[in-house]
């Protein structure tokens, strides 16, 4: 797996505690493990907010009436040929 390097700035307490709990060898698989964590924790409370909305019959009325409004409007950047 490919890797890069990246500079971060972390509080100095944090820091120490982060120094004496981790040993050097094992800081990046470390961090690299609690960012992944804290990524899945949002990226399943995005889909969680998701499934809600799309189950809420006020939100799909209001899907379903922005999906009725026809778009004649002319891009002023498309071809003749795709309008």
């Amino acid at each position: 797996m490919a890797s890069r390097k990246m500079t971060f700035s972390l509080p100095d307490d944090l820091a120490r505690r982060f120094s004496r709990r981790v040993p050097a060898r094992e800081r990046s698989k470390y961090v690299s493990q609690a960012i992944e964590a804290r990524l899945r924790g949002q990226e399943e409370r995005w889909a969680r907010a998701c499934e809600a909305a799309n189950a809420d019959l006020d939100v799909s009325a209001t899907e379903r009436e922005w999906d009725s409004i026809v778009d004649d409007i002319a891009e002023p950047w498309a071809d003749a040929e795709t309008r």
